[in-house]
């Protein structure tokens, strides 16, 4: 499991996109990028995930952006992992009920 300290992202235009991809949003731990997680409209070529040299590459629907975005910006702290050939990416430890975020 690698803590997530910082975000990129990038958005592809065109009606391809770039690389099978529509939008990638790069994940740091310091200044060590950990990971990339891919997004791809319906119609597009999906990749598997993979971790390759320790980059974890997770491949998600377009629909799932807003919902990445908004747990990058309103939770903490974040992690990410992969295992059993999938990547796994979310809060890092339990969160009361109610609490506001």
């Amino acid at each position: 499991m690698v803590n997530v300290t910082s975000y990129h992202i990038l958005i592809y235009g065109s009606e391809q996109g770039y690389q099978t991809n529509r939008a990638q949003i790069q994940l740091k731990n310091g200044s060590k990028v950990v990971a990339w997680i891919r997004f791809n409209d319906p119609g597009m070529a999906f990749e598997s995930d993979s971790n390759v040299n320790g980059i974890i590459r997770m491949h998600l629907p377009s629909t799932m952006f807003q919902s990445v975005v908004d747990i990058l910006r309103n939770e903490k702290p974040i992690h990410i992992y992969f295992a059993q050939g999938r990547g796994f990416f979310g809060t890092a430890s339990s969160e009361p009920v109610g609490e506001e975020e």
